[in-house]
């Protein structure tokens, strides 16, 4: 079966929540709820650039919008501030390019009830729109993964106004990026210069990850197999990371 249709026939599938078990005084009652997962509506399609690299391996993928409904971890929420208007507590939000797609599966499995919010070739400029816009309508998590940069150069004043939109969330996770373009080690030069000027931000480092490992890559040297060795290494970066380990 090719990439394609693989993905294609992963996402076709209703996956069932199992909730446990309740112990009420001596007796012992077990109810099984089975509910289906909610995907809510498709965001405004992202702004595809001519320098992006939504086109390499990876270009099977279009767009995930999707939150679990089981509870968050409490690995993620234990200690952070309380977060400020228009942020979701005990909610977990990742804002991506195509990158976020390849690995998205063992990062639900990994954080759950995380809401994935990513698209194929999208730019900086359009992620910080669609958080304004979820910060607006109470819709975003306290927690914010931004997946971003690796479809374009961005610059300290980019990483300003990002965390402009972000004043209030308890934690903000940049991911750093692995691409085969000029614009890799500026990038990944802004956003840890950032991080170290704002409170509650952490960087996880993939470009250092990746660089070991480029037999987790395809053609473009940028995507990953779906579900495959790098997938699973790249979400226990983002996860552990996250929740400070």
């Amino acid at each position: 079966m090719t990439a394609m249709a693989r993905h294609a026939a992963r996402h076709s599938r209703t996956p069932l929540l199992l909730a446990g078990a309740a112990v009420v005084v001596i007796a012992t009652v077990v109810a099984v709820v089975v509910a289906t997962r909610h995907s809510g509506p498709p965001h405004p399609a992202a702004a595809t650039g001519t320098t992006g690299t939504g086109t390499g391996s990876g270009s099977h993928h279009t767009s995930s919008s999707t939150t679990s409904s089981a509870p968050i971890t409490s690995t993620t929420t234990t200690g952070l501030p309380a977060p400020g208007p228009g942020f979701v507590p005990g909610k977990v939000t990742v804002i991506g390019d195509s990158v976020v797609l390849d690995y998205q599966d063992p990062l639900k499995t990994d954080i759950p009830g995380i809401d994935v919010e990513a698209a194929v070739s999208r730019q900086w400029g359009t992620g910080e729109t669609l958080l304004q816009q979820l910060k607006g309508s109470d819709e975003l998590g306290a927690q914010v993964i931004v997946a971003l940069s690796t479809n374009g150069p961005i610059a300290t004043a980019d990483f300003d106004a990002m965390m402009t939109i972000l004043q209030g969330a308890s934690r903000v996770e940049f991911v750093n990026v692995h691409v085969d373009r000029p614009w890799q080690d500026p990038n990944n030069a802004v956003l840890a210069a950032g991080a170290a000027r704002y409170k509650n931000v952490v960087i996880a480092d993939w470009n250092a990850l990746a660089d070991q490992h480029p037999e987790w890559f395809g053609a473009d040297g940028t995507h990953l197999a779906i579900d495959g060795a790098g997938a699973a290494a790249l979400a226990s970066l983002v996860t552990s990371t996250l929740s400070g380990g």
